[in-house]
């Protein structure tokens, strides 16, 4: 039986860990369902390498911007810069950005800064903004109904993992919430729940890969693939078949990342 088709909204096939393996990675992908894929680029020296990879496989597309923990490593990107850079065909959201107090906090002002630029690039490009969010809830929230106050945008809380009270936060903003691999862990029933009481509409499903890989392979190398196996978890969580929640996350999708190509150009 042919697997129902889905989209692995968050993945970094730019990293090491599939260095030599991305025929077999795309491959095993399609024979999964996953036929369209958003690899994201978080860094300016790894641009031309994520372009590359988009243009040599079919449903491949891709974000730019500067993940928070590397924001003190990089130069301070600007808007002009991600707005120009957004004018390439396959770049179909700005990010990731946000903030991470866990492991960066000591460069918290840098990321709040780096942050509201991405919202206005947001903004001006009308993509879809990617949010990272770890130990950080207070001033995500606040940053975020701050830049909606100015102008409308819209995003994705990717790899959502955060407290319900952020979750409530973006999705009365109009946000969506993304469900990695961590919903689908065990010990996870918190945040099964938080998803558990957010409209259908407005959830997306990732692998995070290479990170972060759901049972029956955590511990391992996660990649694009074993998006099926969080989307399992997916829908008994919101009480569906597979195919009925790959379905709506897939329409949830191409909603958000409206410049992706839909799933007959992905063919």
């Amino acid at each position: 039986m042919q697997p129902p088709d889905i989209v692995d909204s968050h993945c970094h096939l730019d990293f090491p860990d599939f260095e030599g393996e991305l025929d077999d990675i795309i491959a095993r992908a399609r024979a999964a369902g996953v036929r369209r894929m958003v690899t994201i680029c978080t860094r300016r020296a790894g641009l031309s390498r994520v372009q590359e990879i988009v243009a040599q496989y079919d449903g491949l597309s891709y974000a730019f911007g500067i993940h928070p923990m590397s924001v003190e490593k990089e130069a301070p990107i600007t808007v002009k810069e991600l707005v120009e850079a957004a004018r390439h065909p396959k770049m179909v959201a700005i990010g990731e950005t946000g903030l991470d107090y866990h492991y960066t906090p000591d460069s918290a002002a840098l990321q709040q800064a780096s942050l509201r630029l991405h919202i206005r690039a947001a903004q001006e490009t009308g993509l879809p903004l990617v949010i990272h969010a770890r130990a950080a809830d207070e001033d995500m929230e606040a940053i975020l109904a701050e830049g909606l106050a100015r102008a409308p945008y819209t995003c994705v809380m990717h790899c959502f993992s955060s407290g319900p009270r952020l979750a409530e936060a973006a999705l009365e903003m109009g946000f969506y919430l993304s469900m990695s691999g961590i919903a689908a862990f065990p010990k996870s029933q918190d945040i099964r729940d938080i998803f558990a009481r957010a409209p259908l509409d407005r959830i997306l499903v990732e692998t995070d890969s290479p990170y972060l890989a759901p049972p029956p392979h955590r511990g391992r190398r996660n990649e694009p693939a074993y998006t099926v196996h969080t989307a399992r978890v997916g829908a008994a969580v919101f009480g569906l078949t597979e195919a009925e929640f790959a379905a709506a996350t897939t329409t949830n999708f191409d909603r958000l990342f409206a410049k992706a190509p839909r799933l007959a150009d992905a063919a």
